[in-house]
């Protein structure tokens, strides 16, 4: 076994007993076979209301090859922008969208 991780679970034992485990927060994702990726790359296509945009899937293809636009627009919030103020991020920026509960989400810096 990797004395590196026999130390890092160590640490991680000691900082347990000190803060306890209610103030640790961890997250996890099951994805069963058949299901949906979990993710997948958008391109923002115009600005809707504040930090919400329009995207569209795309498909990465070989290197040097420009993505293809996919399916149909679908409305995305923008976690990186107020959701006060309006948003001024351009059409045609890239990002990884994510499903959230009911609301699509990603975060690209304007």
């Amino acid at each position: 076994m990797d004395g590196r991780f026999v130390t890092d679970q160590q640490q991680l034992l000691a900082e347990l007993a000190r803060a306890g485990s209610e103030n640790r927060r961890e997250d996890a994702l099951v994805v069963s076979p058949g299901a949906r990726a979990g993710a997948w790359a958008v391109k923002v296509k115009s600005h809707v209301d504040c930090n919400v945009y329009q995207v569209r899937a795309v498909v990465i293809g070989d290197a040097g090859s420009m993505p293809v636009e996919i399916g149909d627009e679908m409305e995305a919030v923008n976690l990186a922008e107020s959701f006060l103020a309006q948003g001024t991020l351009a059409a045609g920026k890239y990002a990884l969208m994510c499903r959230v509960g009911e609301k699509n989400v990603f975060h690209v810096v304007p």
